[in-house]
C-alpha cells in the first residue's frame, strides 16, 4: 500500500555514503504507470551522463546505455514501478546485463505481481510501523525530538493522534508537520477531533490523515495546494516554475500584504513543504515531488475545475469535464492533433492551459488550426506552448488582455508579434531555449507590469530592443545583449533595479562610450548573485583595448554578488600573469580562472 516508506527506504539505501564508494555509476528513475522504454532509457543515461539525449531511437539509446555501463558495477533504482507486461521489462533490461558482476537494481512496487514479472530477489515486504516507531517519526516532524520528554502536556493527545495514523509513517509525517510549532494543547486537540476522520476513506480514496492535514490548511494555502493537481504524478518541478504560476492565476493577490509577490509565494512553498505536500527529488535536489497519495490528495481537493489529461481523450471521457472548468493542463505529444483537445474549445471561461513536458530535451507538434483556436480563449491567465515546434505566432496572441503568463520556451519562435505589447497584464515571459530567436517586439517597454523575462540560451538574439529600460518591474533577466547603434544601450540597465539572480550581458564589444557603462548601475543591483560579461571573441580587430578596460572597470557589481565570470574579454589574455590577488569577496563561493588562449 502506499505511504508505507518504500521510497524513502530506497532514498537512505541511495544516498549512503557506503553505496556511493562501491558502486561505479548510480541512477534513480519514478517509473510510476507510463512504463515507456524509450523514455525510461533516457532518464537513466542522464543520471549517468549529466546530459540530456534528444533521440527517440530505442537501438541507439540502448548502445550508448550498454556502453555506459560496461564492465561498471551500477546501482539503478526503478522506483514506483506498475506495469506487468514481461516484454516491456525484458526490452529494458537488455543492455543492464553490460554491468560488471555486483551491480544491483533495486525496485520499489505496490503490486505483488512486479515482482514475479521482473524475476527479482524475494520482495522485501515493508509492514507498517510500530506504535511507538510511528510517535517517533511524529514527535520528530512535530517537535524536532524523539520523544515528549520535553512536552509531557502533549504526550497523552500525541499519541492519540498517532493511533489514527495506523502505522503509516507518510500520515505520522504530514500531521507532524501539521503541528510543527504549536505547543498549544487546545490546537492538538482540535486535530484530535476533527470530524473530517469519519469521512470514510473508501468513499474519497484519501488517507485520512493527509485529509486532516488539508482542512487545515488557511484557505489561500487551500488553493495554490489545489493548483498543484496539474502537476503529473511523479513530475520534478522547481519551486519558482509553481509560484510564478500561482502570481499569474492571482493566488498571491492579497491586499494586506505589503511583501512582493514572489516573496509570499516562498513563504507558501516553504510551509507546503514543511507539512510534506511537497519533497525534495531524488534526482534533483533542486527540485522537488509529490508523494502520489499527496498528489491524489490534490486532486481530490480540486474538484472540478481543475482536469489534467494524461493520455489523449476519449468521447467517453468527454463527459467528465465540467463546463465549469477553468483550469487544465496536459502532458505534451509528440503529435498532438484536433482530436486531443475536442471538447475543450466550448469552454470560454478557461483561465489555464499548461502544456506539460515530460523530458526537457524533446519536442512535439502541435496542429495549426489548434492554436488559433486556443488564441480564442479571451480569459486565459496562463498559456504555455513550451516545446513545440512553433515558429511563429498569430497577431491574435494580442488578444489575451488579461494574460499573466506566456511560456514559449524550447520553441522554434524567430520573432516575437507586435501584438505581444498589448498585453498589458503580462508578469512572466518565458523564452528559455529558443535558440532560433533573433528580436525581441520594439515596443516591449510597454509591458509594465512584467517582472521575469527568462531568456537564457537564446544564442540567436541580436539586441535588445530601444527603451528597454522601461521594463521597471523586472526582477529577472537572464540575458541581455547589448545593441549596436539601432538597439538599447548598456545605458538602459540603470532603470532595472530590482534584478535578482542572474543577469548574462552578452555582446559588451558593442559598447562605444564608456558612460554607458557607468549609467548601467550594477553596483547599485544589490539583488543580483550571478554575474555574467561576455564579449564576442570574433570582434577582436574591431575593438579598442583602452575602451573595453574602462567599460570593465565601470561594471563593477554590488558586494552582494555570489558569483561572477568575464568571458571573451580582451586584456584578459594575461600570458605573463604571476601573481592573482582577490580581496574583500567575502561573499564569493566559487573562483575560477582559465586560460582561454595559448
Amino acid at each position: 500500500m502506499g505511504g508505507l516508506g518504500k521510497t524513502t527506504l530506497a532514498q537512505l539505501v541511495y544516498n549512503d555514503h557506503r553505496v556511493q564508494d562501491h558502486f561505479d555509476l548510480k541512477a534513480w528513475t519514478c517509473v510510476s504507470n507510463d512504463f515507456d522504454v524509450i523514455r525510461l532509457t533516457k532518464t537513466i543515461l542522464r543520471c549517468i551522463t549529466k546530459q540530456t539525449i534528444d533521440d527517440s531511437d530505442l537501438n541507439l539509446l540502448q548502445e550508448e546505455l550498454n556502453k555506459q555501463l560496461s564492465r561498471k558495477k551500477f546501482l539503478l533504482v526503478l522506483d514506483d514501478v506498475w506495469n506487468e507486461n514481461y516484454n516491456d521489462w525484458v526490452d529494458m533490461s537488455r543492455p543492464l546485463e553490460a554491468g560488471a558482476p555486483g551491480s544491483k537494481i533495486i525496485v520499489t512496487t505496490r503490486n505483488q505481481e512486479v515482482v514475479a514479472i521482473m524475476g527479482t530477489a524475494p520482495a522485501y515486504q515493508l509492514k507498517r510501523l510500530s506504535t511507538d516507531d510511528c510517535l517517533s517519526v511524529f514527535t520528530q516532524h512535530s517537535l524536532d525530538s524523539r520523544d515528549f520528554s520535553s512536552n509531557k502536556s502533549l504526550e497523552e493527545i500525541g499519541k492519540k493522534i498517532v493511533i489514527k495514523c495506523n502505522g503509516l509513517p507518510l500520515a505520522a509525517k504530514t500531521l507532524g508537520g501539521l503541528l510543527r510549532g504549536k505547543h498549544g494543547p487546545s490546537d492538538w486537540e482540535d486535530v484530535l477531533s476533527s470530524n473530517i476522520w469519519d469521512l470514510p476513506e473508501d468513499r474519497c480514496g484519501i488517507l485520512p490523515a493527509l485529509r486532516v492535514s488539508y482542512y487545515y490548511l488557511s484557505p489561500p494555502l487551500k488553493q495554490c495546494f489545489a493548483y498543484c493537481s496539474l502537476l503529473p504524478k511523479d513530475y520534478e518541478f522547481e519551486e519558482e516554475e509553481i509560484i510564478l504560476l500561482w502570481i499569474a492565476e492571482g493566488f498571491l493577490d492579497h491586499e494586506d500584504s505589503d511583501e512582493e509577490k514572489e516573496d509570499l509565494g516562498h513563504q507558501f512553498f516553504q510551509e507546503l513543504c514543511s507539512r510534506s505536500f511537497f519533497e525534495k527529488s531524488s534526482n534533483d535536489t533542486s527540485k522537488f515531488v509529490m508523494h502520489d497519495l499527496v498528489n491524489d490528495l490534490a486532486r481530490w481537493a480540486a474538484g472540478e475545475i481543475y482536469f489534467i489529461m494524461e493520455g489523449t481523450l476519449e468521447v467517453n471521457k468527454q463527459q467528465r469535464i465540467s463546463r465549469n472548468l477553468r483550469h487544465l493542463s496536459y502532458i505534451r505529444g509528440e503529435y498532438d492533433g484536433v482530436k486531443r483537445f475536442a471538447g475543450f474549445y466550448d469552454i470560454k471561461y478557461l483561465r489555464t492551459f499548461l502544456s506539460i513536458m515530460l523530458s526537457n530535451n524533446s519536442r512535439g507538434y502541435l496542429a495549426c488550426s489548434i492554436l488559433h483556436q486556443l488564441l480564442k480563449l479571451q480569459q486565459l491567465r496562463v498559456f504555455s506552448l513550451c516545446g513545440y515546434y512553433i515558429y511563429e505566432l498569430p497577431n491574435s496572441i494580442g488578444d489575451l488582455r488579461y494574460l499573466r503568463y506566456l511560456n514559449l520556451s524550447r520553441t522554434n519562435i524567430r520573432n516575437l508579434p507586435e501584438s505581444i505589447t498589448k498585453l498589458y497584464n503580462l508578469h512572466t515571459l518565458l523564452l528559455e531555449d529558443c535558440d532560433r530567436l533573433k528580436t525581441l517586439c520594439a515596443d516591449i517597454g510597454n509591458l509594465i507590469k512584467l517582472h521575469h523575462l527568462k531568456n537564457s540560451n537564446t544564442i540567436s538574439l541580436q539586441e535588445m530592443p530601444l527603451r528597454f529600460g522601461k521594463l521597471t518591474c523586472l526582477q529577472t533577466l537572464c540575458n541581455f545583449v547589448v545593441g549596436n547603434d539601432r538597439g538599447s544601450r548598456l545605458r538602459e540597465l540603470k532603470f532595472l533595479m530590482h534584478l535578482r539572480g542572474t543577469l548574462d550581458i552578452s555582446n559588451l564589444d558593442n559598447v562605444k562610450h564608456v558612460g554607458d557603462a557607468k549609467e548601467a548601475h550594477l553596483s547599485g543591483k544589490k539583488n543580483l548573485k550571478v554575474l555574467l560579461l561576455r564579449w564576442a571573441r570574433n570582434s577582436f580587430d574591431s575593438r579598442v583595448p583602452e575602451t573595453e578596460t574602462r567599460v570593465l572597470d565601470m561594471l563593477k557589481p554590488h558586494q552582494n554578488l555570489e558569483e561572477f565570470c568575464i568571458n571573451g574579454y580582451r586584456v584578459g589574455q594575461l600570458r605573463s600573469l604571476k601573481h592573482l590577488e582577490v580581496r574583500g569577496m567575502s561573499g564569493v563561493k566559487r573562483f575560477e580562472f582559465r586560460v582561454l588562449w595559448e
